[in-house]
């Protein structure tokens, strides 16, 4: 089974909702995605995400974007005391990691000054089991660090969400600490990643990145198009 995370066009978060930019970004996405054989399609509950993902529904003729309110954009900040450095923002908590030339891979991330005293933990502790449950209904059930993946309902899925949520999605799925995934990947507005599960072997299988982060399909589209400035 292949897993499509696309992230929302071009934003207007006071109203949730897609600017102008964003619904031509959305449009070049559904036509970017129109051959890859995708039969389901999930959408974070956000208004953003669902208005990017009804634009690849129409094109593939599929009646419903099924809405995932764990795939909501996660927020950030002290739970207590002092204020975080840049309140949290897990991108520049990466930037401010590197510069302090720490390791993104330390398995005690998690305790770190960055993170133990972020909500942000909230929201990744409650969104895992709702993952694996996902997954689980999509054929590709957790057994300790890896999946086995047998009688999948679809061979492509495609999940409308946010640079945060889907960031904590792919930590849980490739074992991988966030920070490291959010120095990885910082994805452009309606960029794609494509996560592949061997199906049939006997045996867990570790997933595995098809594609990252691939946004060439707005290449040449900017405020230009929208004013036609």
């Amino acid at each position: 089974m292949k897993l499509f995370l696309v992230r929302h066009g071009d934003p207007n978060y006071a109203d949730d909702c897609l600017t102008p930019l964003g619904h031509l970004q959305a449009r070049a996405a559904a036509e970017r995605l129109a051959g890859e054989g995708i039969e389901k399609i999930y959408s974070s509950s956000c208004g953003r995400a669902v208005e990017t993902a009804e634009y690849t529904a129409r094109a593939l003729g599929i009646p419903e974007v099924e809405q995932l309110d764990f795939m909501r954009e996660i927020s950030w900040g002290a739970r207590y005391g002092e204020e975080l450095y840049s309140h949290g923002h897990p991108w520049d908590v990466s930037d401010k990691m590197a510069a302090e030339n720490r390791d993104f891979m330390d398995p005690d991330w998690r305790d770190g000054e960055y993170f133990a005293n972020n909500y942000i933990m909230d929201h990744y502790d409650s969104m895992i089991p709702c993952i694996d449950a996902l997954l689980a209904g999509l054929g590709v059930v957790r057994e300790g660090l890896y999946y086995r993946v047998k009688n999948c309902p679809y061979t492509a899925v495609a999940l409308f969400s946010h640079g945060g949520s889907s960031s904590v999605l792919l930590s849980r799925v490739f074992n991988l600490p966030l920070p490291f995934v959010t120095s990885a990947i910082c994805p452009e507005c309606t960029a794609i990643t494509v996560v592949t599960f061997a199906e049939g072997k006997e045996t867990t299988v570790a997933p595995r990145f098809e594609i990252m982060n691939d946004a060439r399909h707005i290449r040449g589209i900017s405020e230009k198009n929208v004013f036609g400035r």
